[in-house]
């Protein structure tokens, strides 16, 4: 197989991976933050969402594969399956690894829902957090394609959208404050005592 051909298929590969992975996290977040509407959703917004995971784990394949057959970099299947065993950028290479397993979990959790307690796959779905920012560390050390002021500015943007949604969705997540509970304790008991007389 052409060398090059195999560069080409494994660059593009992870970066189609990432951006299935920041899409599924980007819409993920869109649905638990609310910012689509509270009303009932439609089940393809759900649907949509672990699409995208799924694909992103197609896409890994891809390009793990990818770089196996590649020939310049000469990975094997420890070097491309174990953090901090091959020869070329070793650290960068484990945020790709570390990002694969994560993904691995969190699409297994998904698949086999029914079979799992809710707080085992909540606790591992949050790891779709660490997923995003390892694998993203990953296409920014490891990808040739870092470079590219088009691929620099998707992260950017990508970033951006993942900071505000996760900061939205950790406000909401936020108990009330005292105070304003206060405030319509305050509001409400003059209305009953009225109510009363």
């Amino acid at each position: 197989m052409n060398a090059q051909l195999t560069w080409y298929a494994a660059r593009a590969a992870g970066i189609v991976a990432w951006s299935l992975a920041a899409g599924s996290v980007v819409w993920g977040l869109a649905l638990s933050t609310h910012a689509l509407g509270r009303k009932p959703r439609p089940a393809w917004l759900f649907d949509l969402h672990r699409f995208l995971g799924g694909m992103a784990l197609i896409f890994t394949g891809v390009h793990v594969l990818a770089i196996l057959f590649d020939t310049y970099v000469h990975f094997g299947l420890v070097e491309a399956l174990v953090p901090v065993t091959g020869t070329w950028h070793r650290v960068a290479v484990a945020w790709g690894i570390a990002a694969f397993y994560l993904l691995l979990a969190v699409e297994l959790t998904s698949l086999g829902r029914a079979h799992v307690s809710k707080r085992l796959w909540r606790r591992v779905h949050f790891g779709s957090f660490v997923l995003f920012a390892s694998s993203t560390v990953h296409a920014l050390t490891a990808g040739t394609d870092a470079r590219s002021p088009a691929f620099l500015l998707a992260v950017v943007g990508v970033c951006g959208v993942v900071a505000v949604l996760t900061a939205l969705r950790v406000a909401r997540s936020l108990p009330r404050p005292q105070v304003a509970r206060t405030v319509q304790a305050r509001q409400w008991r003059p209305t009953m005592e009225r109510a009363g007389s």
